[in-house]
Parts: C-alpha cells; sequence; structure tokens
C-alpha cells in the first residue's frame, strides 16, 4: 500500500490518535513550487536582474522556495553570481555577499530583524499575494527592499475528502506553518481545516503539539522537510511524505508515506484501530 511502518509500537499509537497536525508544502500541497510573480520596487532593477540577485543569493539554499527560485533561474538562463558569506536562517531566510552587495531573502520578519523597512507600496503588494495563496520571498539589498519573488502550489484534490474522513473518525485536524496567515488561510479554507496556526518557527510547531499533549490529546504530525524533524521527533507518533520529503524528515519519522497519495492516511488509521481491537 506505500507505507513503510517501523514499528509496532507506532502503529499501535496510530490507532489511538485523536489529533493530526499537517505541514503545509510538500504535505497538504504538492510541493511543486512555481516561480508566479516577479515584481521590483526599484526602477533601477528589472524582473531579469532581481531574478538574478535572488537566485545567486539563494544557490546555497535548502529550502524548497529557495530551491524553486534556482530552478526558474536555471530554465530561464539567468546566469547565477557565486556568493560569499552565505547564512541560512532556518524558517526566516538566508544572507549572502553578491559582488560586495549584501544580499537578504526572506519573509517580512527576517528583514525586519536586519533593519530593512517594508514601505506600504510592499505592504499592500504582499498582501495582494497572500490573498491569492502565494508565498512570498523578500529580496533586500544593502539594507532596502527591493522587491519580492512570488511562487505558488497546488493543493492535493484528495485532501479535502481525506479531512472530512478523519472528522467522521473523531480525528481533529490542525494545520501548522510557517506561512504568512494568510497564505495558511487560503489552503486551510480549501481543505476544510478551521484551526491554523501560521507563521511558526520549527521550535514553534513543537510548542503548539506539546500544548496539545498537555490537553490530553493523542497527537500525530505529518511532515516533508528539515523544518518539520523536530515536530515529527515530539509527536506521539508521527508521518513524512517520502516521495518529496528530506532524508531528515524520513529518518525522524515513525511511519513513511512512499507515494504522494496522502488519503492513505485513512487507511493506515483504520489498520491502526483494526490491529489494536485486534
Amino acid at each position: 500500500y506505500g507505507l513503510i511502518i517501523k514499528s509496532g509500537e507506532a502503529l499501535e499509537k496510530m490507532g489511538k490518535v485523536d489529533t493530526i497536525a499537517f505541514d503545509k508544502t510538500g504535505t497538504l500541497t504538492y510541493g511543486r513550487l512555481n516561480v508566479s510573480d516577479i515584481i521590483s520596487f526599484d526602477k533601477s532593477i528589472d524582473e531579469k536582474k532581481l531574478l538574478s540577485m535572488a537566485a545567486s543569493a539563494e544557490a546555497k539554499s535548502e529550502h524548497p522556495l529557495g530551491r524553486a527560485i534556482v530552478s526558474y533561474a536555471n530554465e530561464k538562463g539567468i546566469p547565477l553570481i557565486e556568493s560569499t558569506s552565505f547564512k541560512m536562517i532556518t524558517g526566516k531566510g538566508i544572507s549572502a555577499e553578491i559582488n560586495d552587495c549584501l544580499i537578504i531573502c526572506g519573509n517580512e520578519k527576517f528583514l525586519n530583524d536586519n533593519k530593512v523597512l517594508i514601505d506600504n507600496k510592499a505592504q499592500s503588494i504582499l498582501e495582494k499575494l497572500r490573498t491569492q495563496g502565494k508565498a512570498s520571498i523578500l529580496v533586500a539589498q544593502n539594507q532596502k527592499c527591493i522587491g519580492v519573488v512570488a511562487l505558488s502550489d497546488v493543493l492535493r484534490p484528495e485532501v479535502k475528502k481525506m479531512v472530512t474522513q478523519l472528522l467522521n473518525m473523531n480525528t481533529h485536524t490542525v494545520l501548522l506553518t510557517g506561512d504568512h496567515l494568510r497564505t495558511a488561510d487560503y489552503f486551510a479554507k480549501q481543505a476544510e481545516i478551521s484551526d491554523v496556526h501560521a507563521e511558526l518557527l520549527p521550535e514553534d510547531k513543537v510548542l503548539n503539539i506539546e500544548k496539545l499533549q498537555k490537553k490530553g490529546h493523542q497527537v500525530c504530525m505529518i511532515g516533508d522537510g528539515i523544518n518539520d524533524a523536530p515536530a515529527l521527533k515530539t509527536a506521539d507518533v508521527s508521518v513524512a511524505m517520502g516521495n518529496v520529503g528530506s532524508d531528515i524528515a524520513v529518518d525522524a519519522a515513525d511511519i513513511v508515506l512512499m507515494s504522494g497519495n496522502i488519503s492513505k492516511i485513512i487507511y493506515l488509521k483504520r489498520l491502526s484501530i483494526a490491529t489494536v481491537n485486534t
């Protein structure tokens, strides 16, 4: 059935789970991020130059958004410049030096932490992109925000039915994501998940799972990325998306979904309940 269950204990615990927490990108969505918009806030920098700067800075990144930007630049034949002093802050963004210029790519919080001002025009563009369910990477050069690269993703078609089936099995669903609340709400609405926690760092996902556990819930975490590994380890039982997931997430999880079909969670839950009953 495309499932690897690493222990009898994991199978037994899955039958007792009453809350399932989902990551978004690569779990509820396909994780095939495509660059949809390149918007420059500086008249002297065109879209091509903005993409080149962002992709050059992100070239050493392991984050799905960074990899998608680099892949898009390669497809368009945009030459990448070798960066120096590369730093990656998990869940926030990256910084790198390109031609003696400091380039920062990441979310609003990351730019604010680095004392980069985001004006009202940029804010309104970001809000518009979020209401369309797009993820945004802001690009700053030498402490000035010069543009944004937006990426779109698609919800897996089986998600909505799976959430309804879990509800019928008395299993509560929660969305835990690092995305902005507007973007998270866009996908949660489509999936009919009402409990949404957004703008989370990896340690915030862990805290949310611990809160649920303190309330007496048996929690299953489903994720695919490096950012999800701590949350996978904290949950009572964890599931990794093996087809798109990182090696570290697959290693951290108790159960691995080898196909991208997340509706197999229903089969897994029924199998676990039947096993415990037997």
